[in-house]
Parts: structure tokens; C-alpha cells; sequence
């Protein structure tokens, strides 16, 4: 594809997606409801699926018995297990089918990844999921809540984390299960797994050897504000802190098919930042990729500028994060919870009035999460 043949599809792609162009910027459509923000993400959701479509479709019925049927699940006796999803397993497969159900298109996250199935042990079926990934260098929201400077931010970025995905799958999330993940993502356990995993992690920039200390998770509402993470507690502290809206710049209206025309025409005319050896021989994310073949063709930088802001929140894993993150502090004062505890306290503070008062998980087929006709 050519430089001017590029161009086309790309303005063309964001007309039809409602974007209207002002100057170097574009500007969404107007999005009065959280139903307009899901119809302007439509497009991409749907051009995962298609890309999913190959590998995971044959497995649908087999991934679809992961999933309890209502009558299944008895909330006196839920009992949530983290189980650490590895790569190339059948957990990954299920991971990722969960995923593509998303109202905005997921993610599979930058550089480290951690990422776990919460299973109710009562059954065997799963709850939800959590993706941890490595975090944007620049967030001005959180680098303010923090108080960083560069220096403390290159320091100490690796000791933070970001959910690209977390929440509950039916029947689980009608009796706001959904809170429950939210909840775990704090937990001792999902540090020691951190932990465990990227200790002995070598930095292909700096040669040096990780601080596997988890001090922080980030995480951005799917649309506009929200009401699963906003005034959440947990016993006397708040879990999950607003710290603002992110200034609405991102990939999703390029992730409708254009991306893969997008980096062709990159990995052909335009040079990688990262020049060094041992930083790697390709781009650094999707997002350098699309901002250097727009300035090639003759577009604007700014159209990575969509104007759909998301809300922003911190979860702090210790009473000192932000003094360790700013370089004051050199040990952290881990909170202690588990899993178990966090349960409990979700137990009797929502669990049991909301499934005594609303018994619609109980109607809930697997068969209806389906994705794909069977037999195709």
C-alpha cells in the first residue's frame, strides 16, 4: 500500500467511525451515555473477534464448560483461587476468550505480564479475570497523585503495574462479583506472584536486575466514570483511589483492521526510536508505530488524540507507596490481606444481600455467552 492510498483508509476508517476532523485534531461524536461509548468502540471489538475467530472458535464449546450454569452456584458457598494463567496453556485459551467480551477492545498488555483466573472452588468454574501489565511511562494523573520526579520515575516505574483487564464473568458478576476481582488484585498473593516471577528478571535497557516489589496497580474505568471501582473500601481504607481522567489519547480507533496496514508501511519506511542493540531491533509499542507512519504520510501526530477520556484509579499495595515510589522510603509497608480475608469482608458486605435480593444469576445458560454459531 502507498503513502496516499494510507492516507485514504485511514480518514476514510475514521469517518466512519463518527470521528470528525478540527484542524490537526480529531473529535469524537457525541457520546451522551455509556451505550454511545460501547457503539463507538464497536468496531474494534469486532475486528478482535474476527482475528480470534481462527484459533479460539473450534474451542468455544470446550471453553464455554469453564463457565456455571446459575443453578450451580450457591453464594454461601463461593470460595475464590487465584490461579496464575501461563503461557500456551488451556488457561491462557480461556483468558482470552473471556476477553474478547469486553465492551472495549482489551489489550493483551506491555512488556511483564501477570495475569490469573479467579476460580470458585465450590464448582470449579470461573469468577473473573485480572491482567497485569507494565504501566505507560507518562500518566499525568497518577504521576501527580505519586508527586515523582523523572528521576524517582525511572527509578521506580517497575514497582508499578496496570490492570488492562479485571472484572467477573456471568452468573458471578450479577451478584457484583465484579467488585470481588477488583478487590483481589490487592492481595498478598498477587504480590508474591509478582514477586516470584520477575526477581530474578534481568532489564535488556539497563542490565540490571528487577526490584520485584509490587507497589502499586493502576487502572482506567472502561467507560467514561465508574460505578464498580468508585468508593470501594475495604474494612477502613480505600481500596481503589481516583486520581483524575487520562487526557483521552490511545490505539483504539486505529485497531479496526488499520493497524496491520499501519505497521506494514512503518516496518518499511520508518525507523524505530530504540536504535541500540540491546534495546531490541523493533518499535516499543503500538503506539510508536502509528504516531511515526502517521508523520510519514503527511498526518498529524495528533490524531492518536481521541478525546474519550477514562477514569483513573490507584490501588496502593502499602501504607508508604507513595514515599517508596518517590525514592524517600526504601522499604514498604505492605498491607497483609489474602484472597481469604478480602472474601470474607466482600462476603458479608455485599455478596449475601445482593444474592438474597436478586436471584436473576440463578436463569443464567453458559450457552448464551457464546460468541460464535455452533457447527461453523
Amino acid at each position: 500500500m502507498n503513502r496516499e492510498e494510507l492516507r485514504s483508509l485511514i480518514l476514510s476508517s475514521l469517518r466512519r467511525q463518527g470521528f470528525r476532523t478540527r484542524g490537526e485534531y480529531i473529535v469524537p461524536p457525541k457520546l451522551a451515555d455509556k451505550n454511545h461509548l460501547r457503539s463507538l468502540h464497536g468496531t474494534a471489538v469486532q475486528h478482535k473477534l474476527e482475528r480470534a475467530a481462527p484459533r479460539l472458535k473450534r474451542y468455544e464449546s470446550q471453553l464455554l464448560t469453564r463457565f456455571a450454569a446459575g443453578h450451580m452456584v450457591n453464594p454461601e458457598d463461593i470460595q475464590p483461587r487465584l490461579v496464575e494463567v501461563e503461557a500456551n496453556s488451556d488457561e491462557e485459551l480461556l483468558f482470552r476468550y473471556v476477553a474478547l467480551h469486553w465492551s472495549i477492545p482489551v489489550s493483551s498488555g506491555y512488556g511483564r505480564r501477570l495475569r490469573f483466573l479467579v476460580v470458585d472452588e465450590q464448582n470449579g468454574k470461573l469468577i473473573g479475570v485480572i491482567g497485569l501489565g507494565d504501566p505507560v511511562f507518562n500518566l499525568s494523573v497518577r504521576d501527580k497523585w505519586i508527586g515523582w520526579n523523572r528521576k524517582a520515575q525511572r527509578t521506580h516505574l517497575q514497582n508499578v503495574m496496570d490492570a488492562f483487564i479485571l472484572g467477573a464473568v456471568p452468573p458471578y458478576a450479577s451478584i457484583l462479583c465484579g467488585k470481588l476481582v477488583a478487590m483481589l488484585v490487592g492481595t498478598t498473593e498477587v504480590r508474591d506472584a509478582f514477586r516470584k516471577k520477575y526477581s530474578a528478571h534481568r532489564s535488556l535497557i539497563r542490565r540490571q536486575t528487577s526490584d520485584a516489589r509490587l507497589a502499586l496497580v493502576t487502572t482506567m474505568s472502561a467507560l467514561g466514570r465508574s460505578s464498580v471501582y468508585n468508593r470501594m473500601r475495604y474494612r477502613d481504607r480505600m481500596l481503589f483511589q481516583s486520581v483524575g481522567f487520562s487526557q483521552g489519547s490511545g490505539e483504539f480507533h486505529f485497531s479496526n483492521g488499520l493497524y496491520g496496514a499501519i505497521h506494514g508501511y512503518a516496518d518499511r519506511y520508518c525507523v524505530p526510536t530504540a536504535k541500540k542493540d540491546r534495546w531490541g531491533s523493533g518499535f516499543r509499542n503500538r503506539r510508536e508505530v502509528i504516531q511515526k507512519c502517521l508523520l510519514k504520510i503527511g498526518l498529524p501526530k495528533e490524531l492518536l488524540y481521541h478525546g474519550v477520556k477514562r477514569e483513573v484509579f490507584v490501588v496502593p499495595l502499602a501504607r508508604n507507596t507513595r514515599e517508596f515510589l518517590r525514592g524517600e522510603q526504601s522499604r514498604l509497608q505492605y498491607f497483609g490481606d489474602g484472597v481469604d480475608e478480602v472474601f470474607a469482608w466482600f462476603r458479608e458486605r455485599w455478596l449475601i444481600r445482593r444474592a438474597t435480593r436478586d436471584t436473576h444469576f440463578r436463569d443464567f445458560d453458559p450457552n448464551s455467552y457464546r460468541l460464535w454459531s455452533e457447527g461453523f
